[in-house]
């Protein structure tokens, strides 16, 4: 079993950066897949990034490539999201999550029922 606190969100003004942490407790934290997923106000619970455990695996809906990177280093035991030019349109509370993969990578690590583990949340907030 493993915990997730997310960290770093905040209010910035468009075009402005933000770095969100994950960090986990547990052991055997590189085992596991961690997307970070994104929830505005009346809306559904979105995908943003994922990365597999060893972070050979690395992706992102297409409106923040380019934009985000997602990494991780496992003897920290946390996940990191970098968001660089941020729109207004990124305002959401962001969610990381993690599970240990029980069926190859695929469409499955891109939706919100496939992790069992999450945090509580971290509110960012684009200013125009």
């Amino acid at each position: 079993q493993v915990q997730l606190v997310e960290s770093g969100g905040g209010l910035v003004q468009a075009g402005g950066s933000l770095r969100l942490s994950c960090a986990a407790s547990g052991r055997t934290f590189s085992n596991y897949v961690v997307g970070w997923f994104r929830q505005a106000p009346g809306k559904e619970r979105d995908f943003v990034a994922l990365i597999s455990g060893s972070g050979g695996i690395r992706n992102y809906v297409d409106s923040v490539k380019g934009r985000f990177t997602i990494s991780r280093d496992n003897a920290k035991n946390t996940v990191y999201l970098q968001m660089n030019s941020l729109k207004p349109e990124d305002t959401a509370v962001y969610y990381c999550a993690a599970e240990v993969p029980s069926v190859p990578y695929g469409s499955s690590w891109y939706r919100a029922p496939f992790y069992d583990y999450w945090g509580q949340g971290t509110q960012v907030t684009v200013s125009s």
